[in-house]
């Protein structure tokens, strides 16, 4: 799984004009689902990013997790973060997850977070999607699972 998280203020998903999921203080999720994912890793990043301490305490030190925050998750689900751009112009997708599978795993990584966090809203799989966004700070982060977990996706 590759991630990338935003610290935001707000943030909200539209399909076809009509906004789907929206949050306010928290992290917009922008995943991608590999063909070597499965529900081990989906564990461990949920685990991973509900517990990351990016938001500020008291004394201005990033300390805070989102349930200490009562912070929410927008969650996206992104193929192209699977993009190969060696070769030529014009990316590649084939290390992005076959559709059926990385949206079950889209949903079981969801389910994850919920188990975690109290708001968890997402986009459409599979959609053209519009992401409306404040990052704060900016803070922003690049999570791969197989920098993170190598022996759960070797």
């Amino acid at each position: 799984m590759r991630v990338v998280l935003q610290r935001v203020t707000e943030a909200s998903v539209k399909v076809e004009g009509k906004v789907i999921g929206s949050i306010g203080r928290g992290f917009l999720i922008l995943l991608g689902i590999s063909n070597e994912d499965d529900e081990a890793v989906a564990d461990k990043m949920a685990d991973k990013i509900c517990r990351l301490r990016i938001f500020e305490d008291a004394n201005g030190k990033t300390n805070l997790s989102l349930a200490d925050v009562d912070g929410g998750l927008l969650v996206v689900s992104q193929f192209t973060l699977y993009a190969d751009c060696r070769k030529g112009n014009r990316p590649g997708f084939t290390g992005a997850g076959a559709p059926d599978e990385a949206n079950r795993l889209y949903e079981y990584f969801m389910e994850q977070c919920r188990s975690r966090v109290g708001q968890v809203e997402h986009g459409s799989f599979g959609a053209d999607m519009k992401v409306e966004l404040t990052n704060d700070g900016p803070f922003t982060l690049m999570l791969d699972s197989r920098e993170l977990f190598p022996k759960v996706t070797q």
